[in-house]
């Protein structure tokens, strides 16, 4: 198979290990495991230096349980007469499906996951003094543990789960709508139609593995084709039926965190900045590993000219800040009773964006409250301007059929590896990726009291949302949400104020993410979100966004916002259809859809789910529990 370009942070997401992509000439290709990424084209590693790709992010090493992060490599091309390193450095994929079907006679033809010819002539046409070329299959077969394998053709035609007959299959499309009209027919004359495949039932059960057979259940094979696995396992789930393309044959699992820089009163920053470079970070890394006591004489002596500036209590402080010897200053000594590890995470995070900071790489300007008009210093207590910040980016696992659902970490992280590694040499892809932002903290002592004051309202309001995304996340096995009224309030401010940032800064919505910050503790409440870019390249973007959260910009455009959500193009359906029943996905929105509070997928923290504009400004009838009033013009 020739080359393809990808960018590199494609294979974080969406293109990451276990995923399908379609190359040059039409072939769809999986991205293989994370056990081959490091390896040259002509499989010779040696002398590939892995500290070059290494990113350091200490937070989410903790909460993901590796040592480090390595940014997936760039391809380099060798060059005669010159030492070009890393050069070869390619990530693999493996060709997947498997069974190909002739363009010309139908018949169905299993190849290998290495095969790498673009195009490929059907022998039995060939014979014939015909033409025709193969072309994968367009269905596949995957179960929720992440499995997935070829459609089972044979034993579907058959209806057996074990069957005798090794004639040649072919597909049959005699032609009109639907799964039914698809056939595959076996030489021997069995035949079966395609109907129903892809159909699930809610406890779980399918129609492909119930009705394959008559008197037995077909289950999964465990295949894990994306390792060059295809050899039968214990996977006792039911199969589904699916297009190759389908949005639900994977889902990665990113976890993200906003750098904080670390500080303190012995570690001098650019002190910091040269033990993050990536020729004294592997050597840092290669003692720690070898060395079983203090690093600093033999870190010093291998590199006297530039650490002969700093004292070594300087160079031990640095070091226990980078490397996770000793308490970090910035880490909360004391956690807030009742956080979940996300709510922990956002937390330190919340705390750091409630003050303004100089250290690159997260600059925080802010003006006064007072600075803006009344309508908003009403209803804000912070508008930070987020100048610059880094965001680093970790793929950690992925899932199949459903994209939340609760799988312990160290289960998504096997299947990425074919030889899991041991702690100390454990890693993630990741993505680095600058930035701006503006990050908006609701008047506290203003939400309490919209709580308070509609309490019992706001609970009956909400009910059909909290009862739909209960009823979902039992079937699906989902990880419990709290979905409480400052939450939908927050998420949907959030999504209404992307929108109308689009008009006015120049960034599409896809371009702009939301970060939510919410928490109910009576000793520590958090109603904050940030909105921010994490597209622009190692000094950030355009200033575009924080121009828009300054005195004089933020007003008209926020008066804006809440003007559109007032009224829907959809509405009254959209708000009526929302408070009968719920819409959208898994029916989790009220007064919400596409026409006016949806948002690309790669902006949502929560798949455009909870959301309701009726939260945030009433209708124009006036009825409602908003939070906010709609500024007099």
């Amino acid at each position: 198979m020739a080359y393809d370009p990808i960018r590199r942070s494609q294979l974080i997401t969406p293109h990451g290990v276990g995923s399908m992509l379609v190359v040059k000439g039409g072939v769809s290709v999986m991205a293989c495991g994370l056990d081959y990424w490091f390896e040259r084209e002509n499989q010779d590693s040696t002398g590939i230096d892995i500290g070059e790709f290494e990113v350091k992010e200490y937070r989410l090493e903790q909460i993901l349980s590796v040592s480090h992060f390595r940014l997936p490599p760039d391809y380099r091309g060798y060059s005669h007469g010159s030492n070009v390193p890393n050069a070869g450095i390619a990530i693999p994929f493996v060709r997947f499906p498997q069974w190909h079907i002739c363009s010309s006679c139908g018949r169905l033809e299993r190849l290998r996951l290495i095969d790498r010819d673009l195009k490929l002539k059907c022998r039995e046409c060939k014979e014939r003094g015909k033409t025709g070329y193969l072309r994968q299959a367009m269905f596949v077969a995957m179960c929720e543990n992440g499995h997935i394998q070829d459609f089972p053709w044979r034993e579907w035609a058959h209806g057996s789960v074990t069957p005798a007959c090794d004639r040649p299959l072919r597909y049959v499309s005699p032609g009109g709508a639907g799964l039914a009209a698809q056939r595959v027919r076996c030489d021997c004359t069995a035949e079966r139609s395609l109907g129903g495949i892809t159909t699930a039932n809610p406890d779980g059960t399918t129609t492909l593995s119930q009705r394959l057979a008559k008197d037995e259940t077909y289950f999964c094979r465990g295949h894990r084709p994306w390792l060059g696995e295809v050899q039968e396992g214990t996977c006792t789930a039911h199969l589904r039926g699916g297009m190759r393309g389908a949005s639900n044959v994977w889902f990665g699992r990113v976890y993200s965190s906003i750098y904080l820089p670390q500080k303190s009163n012995n570690a001098p920053a650019d002190l910091i900045e040269l033990l993050r470079t990536p020729r004294i970070a592997n050597t840092v890394s290669v003692l720690s590993g070898a060395l079983s006591g203090p690093i600093t004489s033999t870190l010093r002596q291998m590199y006297r000219l530039e650490f002969s500036t700093f004292s070594d209590a300087q160079l031990e402080a640095a070091l226990n800040l980078l490397h996770g010897i000793g308490q970090r200053s910035d880490q909360p000594q004391n956690t807030t009773a009742g956080d979940d590890d996300t709510t922990a995470f956002r937390r330190v995070e919340f705390n750091a964006l409630l003050e303004d900071s100089k250290d690159d790489p997260l600059i925080i300007d802010s003006a006064q409250i007072s600075e803006y008009d009344a309508q908003t210093s009403r209803y804000f207590s912070r508008i930070g301007l987020v100048n610059k910040l880094r965001e680093t980016r970790v793929f950690a696992g992925f899932s199949r059929i459903v994209a939340d659902r609760e799988t312990p970490l160290e289960e998504r992280k096997q299947m990425l590896w074919r030889s899991v590694p041991s702690h100390d040499q454990s890693w993630l892809p990741a993505s680095v990726v600058h930035g701006e932002g503006v990050f908006l903290q609701l008047n506290e002592s203003r939400l309490v009291e919209w709580e308070s004051g509609n309490r019992q309202g706001l609970s009956k309001h909400l009910k059909t949302l909290v009862a739909n995304f209960e009823t979902v996340r039992q079937v699906r096995g989902l990880r419990p949400k709290a979905v409480t009224a400052r939450f939908v309030l927050l998420h949907t401010l959030a999504h209404l104020l992307i929108n109308r940032l689009t008009f006015e800064c120049g960034y599409s919505s896809a371009s702009l993410r939301e970060r939510l910050y919410v928490s109910e503790s009576s000793s520590n409440p958090m109603a904050g979100v940030l909105i921010y870019t994490a597209a622009g390249d190692s000094e950030g973007t355009m200033g575009g966004l924080v121009r828009m959260g300054k005195p004089k910009y933020f007003e008209p455009m926020f008066r804006r916002a809440l003007e559109a959500a007032e009224w829907c193009s959809s509405d009254p359906v959209c708000r009526e259809l929302g408070s009968s029943s719920g819409q959208g996905p898994d029916s989790c929105n009220l007064a919400a859809c596409h026409s006016c509070a949806l948002l690309p997928e790669t902006s949502c923290e929560e798949f455009n789910r909870f959301l309701d504009r009726s939260l945030v400004v009433n209708g124009p009838d006036g009825d409602g529990f908003a939070f906010f009033d709609l500024p007099q013009t």
